[in-house]
């Protein structure tokens, strides 16, 4: 298969991002607006570029395979694991679905939460239309609802954002962007669960920052992490962050 040619920026950018790499898997820190696997926006997925990248890197004639056994919504950056073998791909999916694979987030929210740590519980129904997530306040709006979990820790302040740090428990949709609006903490520049303003880069301030997972393959604890997006850390005079 004939893959495009990746520009010699692109290249060094692409190699700059990937965190941990064997014949097995592919982690890489995604940027706001990558969508990881290809959608109804006909957009070039993170999946295909990577395909591109190692076929030129290691001058691959053949298929190269890249498998996704989980996704980050496209304003969220950070940790992304790909599978380049379906092996790795499986064993992933399976741990994924079962919990296996510790996640950690980072959120820059517009308000302070009152508890500077908390294990938040809610029931979330999701409406497709408007690709959007609830919380079911009633016993009685809990049809088709989930319950969502997730463990949050109060990091630091700027001047005018608050850093929490995020256990994900459960994997719902837009869970931890619902839950913490939930709360009253909006994440800076989600306009669709209540920030005042939307980012110019036109993402939301909420990394995937770091991962915990037993290899699928080599059985071995990988612990990786990423800092806080640059973008994040001339927010205030403060430096914070």
């Amino acid at each position: 298969m004939a893959y495009r040619q990746i520009s010699e920026s692109e290249f060094a950018d692409i190699s700059s991002r990937i965190v941990y790499e064997d014949n097995h898997i592919l982690v890489i820190d995604k940027l706001v607006g990558e969508i990881v696997q290809a959608d109804k926006t006909g957009d070039e997925c993170l999946a295909e570029t990577l395909k591109a990248f190692i076929a030129q890197r290691d001058s691959k004639p053949g298929n190269v395979f890249m498998g996704v056994p989980h996704r980050l919504d496209r304003p969220v950056c950070g940790l992304c694991i790909f599978a380049k073998t379906g092996k790795a791909l499986s064993r992933l999916a399976e741990m994924f679905r079962t919990g296996d694979v510790h996640k950690t987030y980072w959120a820059l929210c517009t308000a302070r939460p009152q508890k500077d740590e908390a294990l938040l519980e809610d029931w979330l129904v999701r409406n497709e239309k408007q690709n959007k997530s609830f919380i079911a306040r009633s016993e009685g709006g809990r049809s088709g609802a989930k319950l969502a979990r997730l463990r949050y820790r109060y990091l630091r302040s700027t001047e005018r954002y608050h850093l929490l740090e995020v256990e994900l428990l459960t994997g719902r949709h837009h869970q931890i962007r619902c839950q913490l609006a939930g709360m009253g903490c909006p994440i800076k520049g989600d306009l669709k669960y209540g920030a005042p303003r939307s980012n110019p880069d036109g993402g939301i301030c909420l990394q995937a920052h770091s991962i915990s997972f037993v290899h699928p393959v080599r059985k071995e604890t990988l612990n990786l992490s990423v800092p806080a997006p640059a973008s994040w850390k001339g927010l205030e005079e403060s430096g914070a962050l």
